[in-house]
């Protein structure tokens, strides 16, 4: 108990022993309540003063002066107010400089709370996406950003990439969306002018694309003469064979290039077709095995290729694009196996989807090298695949082909212990179609 508080018990207790005194000594009670009401007055008055000064504190009145507990109260409630003013007055400089940095970024900001709505937004929103204020705040976020690509990237719930949009204010100009949860089903959204890799990126696309086709008419005519010399230069000229071969090889490989750099610029730059066709990937993988065989023995090896597919199971996609995608994973098995080896083709569901997967046990891969594996011309042994005539575009391919059917490719290998790549389809992909008999 501090020295105030004992002094103001000091007091109460000399007050009432001589009132108590008094009233003995006259015989009559009026001393004790006259006392008794005069502290309770001043109390009562040191009350009405603290309730009128905590009323008008935000006008920085004056302390009320007073002595004993109530100074004390006073002075401990006042200090109290100033560290909370304090406080305060640090805290709406920390959200000042916070909207004051957040209204400097060049990239929009939203804040859209559980129900979708729009809590804030910066001056950059304002830009890119039109957000007026204040006629937009609490709008649905979607219906001020129209789009079913948007719709269904939030439907999806998966946010681990951005989505690339055009503007709702000019179509010309790209936005990436990057959107982060948070709090209890919040969203941060997060918009920046990606319009000038956009254009880079597309310029890229028509590049390739019209790079490979204006080369397939020269390669064509070219491949059309040396196949003539090689049918008409005569067996005896063995060095002029022998370059012209080297010529037919590396014209072949060239034109396997074109094709796949043409494939891939279809991939990039059409959009999936919205009524996909019911494909029977058993009798697709059926026919590929057959001839995985067939190059085998071309290639001089005795492989054993086993294929185990459930016939029953269909897919609803592009039969284009699956038969190039299953063709890239099941000739590279082929060419990277050695003889003597195997090679199993499956193709199976459970709860999760439908899977395609090809197994071999050749020299398999460095893990290190597999997250780069899709890139274009990543080669993780260039000599390797020269010798195998690859054009590094396969697995490329076969990426953007999962892509464009909601899947993914997953890869498990290891050195000397040969690899696996498995397509996995959604199944939303898997056709609930009765399977229709042959005769």
């Amino acid at each position: 108990m501090d020295i105030t508080r004992r002094n103001e018990i000091r007091r109460l207790v000399l007050w009432g022993s001589a009132a108590l005194a008094l009233s003995l000594l006259v015989e009559d009670s009026w001393p004790l309540l006259v006392v008794t009401l005069a502290m309770l007055a001043f109390y009562v008055r040191q009350l009405l003063r603290l309730s009128r000064w905590l009323s008008q504190h935000q006008a920085r009145n004056e302390l009320p002066e007073t002595t004993g507990v109530w100074g004390k109260i006073f002075d401990e409630i006042y200090h109290r107010l100033r560290r909370e003013e304090q406080a305060r007055e640090t805290l709406e400089q920390l959200i000042n400089r916070a909207e004051d940095s957040v209204t400097a970024l060049r990239d929009a900001v939203v804040v859209v709370d559980r129900q979708g709505r729009i809590e804030y937004w910066n001056a950059a929103a304002q830009r890119l996406l039109g957000f007026k204020s204040p006629h937009d705040k609490r709008q649905t976020f979607t219906n001020l950003v129209r789009d079913p690509r948007l719709m269904s990237y939030l439907d999806s719930e998966d946010f681990r990439a951005p989505i690339t949009l055009p503007s709702p204010l000019n179509e010309s100009l790209m936005l990436e969306f990057t959107i982060t949860r948070f709090g209890d089903g919040d969203w941060l959204v997060l918009v920046r002018d990606v319009t000038r890799l956009h254009n880079l990126e597309q310029m890229r696309k028509d590049f390739v694309a019209n790079v490979s086709h204006e080369l397939k008419t020269p390669l064509t005519v070219l491949k059309g003469y040396l196949e003539t010399l090689l049918m008409t230069v005569p067996e005896e000229q063995t060095r002029l064979h022998r370059a012209l071969n080297q010529m037919d090889q590396q014209s072949h490989r060239m034109e396997n290039l074109v094709n796949d750099l043409l494939m891939l610029a279809r991939l990039e730059g059409t959009e999936v077709d919205n009524q996909p066709q019911v494909i029977a990937v058993a009798d697709m993988l059926q026919r590929h095995a057959q001839d995985a065989k067939a190059l085998a023995a071309t290639l001089n090896k005795t492989l054993h290729i086993n294929l185990d597919a459930d016939s029953t199971l269909k897919l609803r996609g592009s039969s284009l694009e699956l038969e190039s995608g299953f063709g890239n994973l099941i000739t590279n098995a082929v060419k990277y196996t050695q003889t003597g080896g195997n090679i199993s083709i499956r193709w199976w569901q459970d709860d999760q989807g439908a899977y395609m997967s090809v197994t071999d046990n050749g020299p398999g891969i460095d893990p290190k090298h597999i997250p780069r594996l899709t890139e274009r011309f990543y080669r993780p042994d260039s000599s390797r695949v020269t010798q195998t005539g690859g054009t590094g575009l396969g697995l490329a391919i076969v990426k953007h082909v999962m892509l464009r059917h909601d899947g993914k490719l997953d890869i498990l290998s290891n050195l000397t212990k040969g690899s696996t790549f498995t397509c996995h389809f959604p199944t939303s992909r898997i056709s609930a179609e009765p399977l229709r008999k042959i005769n």
